[in-house]
């Protein structure tokens, strides 16, 4: 492995793997029985079913974006879900990175444009995960339960090829489109989330209010 490569395999403050909640959701896949790929392709699997999407809920409090406290909820929205997968990773030593972007979204758009102000979505949480010598993306967003009222198909992931845009649904009809791709983090970059937040949906802060929570 390049040595590049190796500093996404490192914990911190938001990737705490070594927290009793990653280690027991990661306990099955310590194995040598499996590959890495194998490995990522169950874990995908397993935080894009087990945690439900709920972009409703915004939180700006720094210990709510530790991968030990999502673990621990029953829903998350993309960029949760997208720390807790690559805590798992790194935890088996694959690497595995912070993507952001953002959305459209065209179809049951309702309550997303009531409460945002818009169907746009930002920032929009993915992963970059490394095997077989590439970077690849994947989106474990959305469970398949909400995919099926949605009429889409979930999106699978073979370790081999990215995975992260559901363009049309079963229908034909636009799904999800992307507008604008912000990079790759190391670390989960609060700040900028934060501020870009506040720049795409300005309408649901205060100046006299100091919320860090905002449930939708």
């Amino acid at each position: 492995m390049e040595n590049k490569q190796i500093d996404y395999l490192t914990s911190s403050y938001f990737f705490d793997y070594e927290s009793n909640e990653i280690q027991k959701l990661i306990a099955r896949y310590k194995t040598d029985l499996l590959s890495n790929k194998e490995k990522t392709k169950r874990l995908y699997i397993k935080v894009r079913d087990s945690w439900r999407y709920d972009p409703y809920h915004l939180s700006f409090s720094k210990k709510n974006f530790k991968a030990s406290i999502i673990a621990q909820k029953s829903k998350g929205h993309c960029v949760e879900k997208s720390i807790l997968l690559i805590s798992c990773l790194r935890a088996l030593g694959i690497p595995a990175r912070l993507h952001l972007g953002k959305v459209k979204n065209h179809i049951a758009v309702e309550r997303l444009t009531e409460k945002f102000g818009t169907n746009e979505l930002t920032p929009h949480g993915m992963v970059n995960v490394y095997l077989n010598n590439k970077w690849l993306k994947l989106s474990p967003a959305f469970n398949s339960s909400m995919c099926r009222i949605c009429n889409v198909s979930p999106l699978e992931f073979d370790g081999e090829n990215d995975s992260f845009l559901q363009e049309f649904n079963d229908q034909g009809k636009i799904f999800m489109e992307y507008l604008d791709d912000y990079g790759h983090f190391l670390d989960v970059p609060l700040e900028f989330m934060i501020n870009n937040v506040k720049e795409h949906y300005p309408h649901i802060f205060n100046s006299g209010d100091h919320k860090t929570e905002f449930n939708l």
